[in-house]
């Protein structure tokens, strides 16, 4: 993993290092642009916050009962929903209107605007903010003598109602003015509902912990004042509509407990009148000690029935004794029952009476005047006695009569009062429902009195609005890190945005993913000479790349057999012939023998870097009987030969195929160590496609920053690559990457910037080491 880590660190490192100026150049624009916008743009802001303690029943805060008694109108509150309330737009809706953030006032600066909530001497009031049109800038001057304020060449009065271009409005004093400034002022009008919306964006409500019912508020605002403002009237405007809430719904219970008084009373009312007048009608007063009483009646009646039936008995014993009787003593029957005082004497007496006879009778004569004067007295005594009972029998069925009937009156009372006792039940029931009702309605309505007085309510300030001591944005830091950041990803955009909207090849990597033939070398970028006559290279780092080519493809070995080497390209410009005749004299540097073939017959250049331009050469060759020797011809150069095209330059393709080549070949192959041979591009002609048979190795050049990658791409759709004889590629022209020299490159990432030698390094010693 580490080791990965430092592969993907090196090549990030190769490719964009080389850029470093660029990188450079954008992160001073990006650090004067960072610091230009804090000291001329950038406007300071603080954070403003509150704390609020809201009584959760659920987490735990709940009020005293003695406060729930008094207040009965207190409903259960979750921090949820608070939060949700203060976040609303109604109460900001309100905190807008008061502190009338519709129409704020700013300070005009050179680069930026700066509010001006307290360095504005006036604030302003819209008669009908709703209906008020947007306006961006109003500029105005006050004058602190006259307490005016001018706009638009209008002077218009402090603390009035005023028609204004701008809507009706009024202009008072400011009360958080604490400084003056020389800037220009203007306000602006916006509508109430933006304001409110922008506010509801920036604020932030939440609760401190998961088990807390503490809210924090949070706002930011360039002015500190102002943010403080803000919040405690958002405080003030949440806490008096919980109070206006709980005082109308107080009010309106009121009123309602107030009629149902006087509804309720009403039928109260109606409901006694109906109980006396029903007790007054059916005689009910108290229905159940009247049925106890008349049950009592009923028995005593009963009783004293019975009585006068005994003592009726009674006097019919003693009228019988007294009219059965003779002079005869006897047993006077019981008198028990009778209470007849007069005629329990007429008893006695008649019983004495009778004693006295029976006395005397025994003694005396019957004619004895004292026994008929007893005698006498007896008889006086009887009627007496019969009129005395009658008269009494007469009184106690009188009695009796009037006792029956009595008791039947009772009991046909006793027979209605279950009837009564309902009935009267019935409108009882009614009365004990409405008396509850009343004394309910009377006790809701001192409870609903009582929440009118102050209490603690369900809101606690625990802390008011405070604003930040130093500003919280924007942060220097953070915005010179965007910077730097900014820096480099517009650089790495600008590279790689470069590199992709490049058509041309530009990576050997982009070669490797179209084509499986081997990448032999990369070759460095030279400059190439206005002059076209090919001269021994002094620059060592060509001489080094064409000595590194000829190890890659082993032309060192003992062993080494394949002697003949076509080098070709897939459009021209792509540098061919410069690494034929390079790789040629690299190759007769080290002292082997070496023939130079000029096979492009249409453009001959490699012919005329050795000024053998139209002279007889491949073409006269292979239109005549000559032999190969005589096209050879002789360079400056020690062991390298060249042959040139021929002098009738143009389109000779049907001579490669008149069977001469092969003949041609197996002489040079013969005579020289190894051939090269330029031929034409593969995309413009078929000739390179007609010799490869004739090659050991094809060298097929691609040019940095030149070849199209279309074209690539398409060779290796076609394979054509793969018909040429052993293909291998070179990647030529391959230029230092990045704005300055250094050692990075394009291809594997490396570039060839340095040089290992003595400072009198030449090519002559060079050729000799070779």
């Amino acid at each position: 993993m580490a080791k990965s880590e430092d592969n993907l660190f090196a090549a990030l490192l190769y490719r964009y290092f080389p850029y470093w100026p660029l990188f450079a150049l954008l992160l001073v624009m990006s650090s004067a642009v960072a610091w230009g916008y804090l000291t001329y743009y950038a406007v300071p802001s603080y954070d403003i916050t509150a704390s609020l303690l809201i009584k959760d029943e659920q987490r735990g805060v709940n009020d005293a009962k003695l406060t729930e008694s008094i207040d009965a109108f207190t409903s259960n509150k979750t921090v949820e929903n608070e939060i949700n309330i203060i976040h609303s737009y109604a109460l900001m809706k309100l905190v807008v209107d008061e502190l009338n953030l519709y129409a704020p006032v700013y300070e005009e600066d050179k680069f930026k605007s700066i509010p001006a909530y307290t360095s504005s001497p006036i604030t302003i009031k819209l008669k009908n903010p709703e209906r008020a049109i947007e306006y961006g800038q109003v500029y105005f001057t006050y004058d602190s003598r006259q307490k005016t304020v001018s706009i638009d060449n209008s002077k218009y009065k402090l603390n009035t109602w005023v028609e204004t271009p701008y809507g009706e409005m009024m202009f008072t004093k400011n009360k958080q003015f604490l400084y003056t400034t020389e800037n220009p002022l203007y306000f602006s009008i916006i509508q109430p509902k933006t304001i409110t919306n922008q506010l509801l964006n920036r604020i932030v409500i939440q609760a401190s912990g998961k088990l807390s019912t503490v809210i924090d508020i949070r706002l930011s605002d360039p002015i500190p004042q102002r943010g403080e403002d803000i919040l405690n009237e958002l405080i003030k405007v949440y806490t008096k509509a919980a109070v206006v809430e709980r005082d109308k719904l107080a009010t309106n219970t009121l009123a309602f407990v107030e009629n149902r008084i006087k509804l309720v009373e009403e039928e109260l009312k109606n409901l006694e009148n109906r109980v006396v007048e029903y007790k007054s009608k059916n005689g009910a007063v108290n229905l159940s000690e009247q049925s106890k009483l008349f049950l009592q009646n009923v028995g005593e009646n009963d009783r004293a029935i019975s009585g006068i039936n005994s003592q009726l008995a009674v006097l019919d014993k003693v009228e019988s004794y007294v009219i059965s009787k003779s002079n005869a003593a006897g047993i006077v029957p019981s008198t028990l029952g009778i209470n007849d005082p007069v005629l329990l004497q007429l008893l006695e007496k008649l019983y004495n009476s009778e004693i006295q006879y029976q006395k005397l009778k025994k003694i005396t004569a019957e004619n004895n005047p004292l026994l008929v004067s007893i005698t006498d007295e007896i008889e006086s005594i009887r009627p007496s006695i019969l009129e005395n009972i009658k008269n009494h029998r007469t009184n106690l069925l009188a009695s009796r009569d009037n006792l029956s009937s009595t008791s039947n009156k009772y009991t046909s009372e006793l027979q209605t009062i279950p009837q009564k006792e309902r009935e009267l039940l019935e409108i009882s029931r009614q009365q004990l429902i409405k008396n509850n009702a009343y004394s309910f309605l009377l006790e809701k309505r001192e409870e609903t009195v009582l929440s009118y007085a102050p209490s603690a309510g369900d809101v606690r300030i625990v802390d008011l609005a405070v604003s930040s001591v130093l500003p919280t944005s924007p942060k220097p830091l953070y915005i010179y890190l965007v910077a730097l950041v900014g820096s480099f990803v517009v650089g790495f955009v600008i590279i790689i945005g470069k590199e992709l909207l490049n058509s041309k090849l530009l990576f050997r990597s982009e070669i490797e993913s179209f084509t499986r033939a081997p990448i032999v070398a990369e070759l460095a970028y030279v400059k190439q000479s206005k002059e076209i006559s090919f001269k021994e290279p002094t620059d060592v780092t060509i001489i080094e790349q064409f000595r590194q080519l000829r190890v890659t493809m082993g032309l060192y070995g003992r062993t080494f057999t394949k002697k003949k080497v076509m080098v070709t390209s897939s459009i021209p410009g792509e540098g061919k012939s410069f690494i034929s005749t390079n790789l040629a004299f690299s190759l007769a540097a080290s002292g082997k023998k070496v023939a130079l073939l000029d096979f492009d017959l249409r453009n001959p250049y490699t012919s005329a870097f050795f000024d053998l331009y139209k002279q007889s050469g491949i073409i006269e060759y292979l239109n005549s009987e000559i032999e190969p020797a005589d096209i050879v011809r002789t360079t400056p150069f020690n062991n390298l030969y060249t042959i040139p095209a021929g002098v009738d330059v143009g389109d000779h393709t049907e001579l490669l195929l008149n069977g001469k080549l092969e003949g041609f070949f197996k002489y040079l192959e013969k005579e020289f160590d190894y051939v090269i041979i330029d031929t034409p591009p593969l995309e413009l002609v078929s000739d390179a496609y007609l010799l490869t048979e004739y090659c050991d190795i094809t060298l097929l050049v691609m040019r940095h920053d030149y070849t199209p990658k279309a074209v690539v791409q398409r060779l290796a759709e076609t394979n054509k690559i793969e018909s040429l004889n052993n293909p291998a590629i070179i990647f030529n022209g391959v230029k230092l990457n990045g704005l300055v020299k250094s050692l990075y490159g394009y291809g594997y990432g490396y570039g060839y910037g340095k040089k290992y030698g003595n400072k009198s390094y030449s090519t002559k010693s060079a050729t000799s080491r070779a």
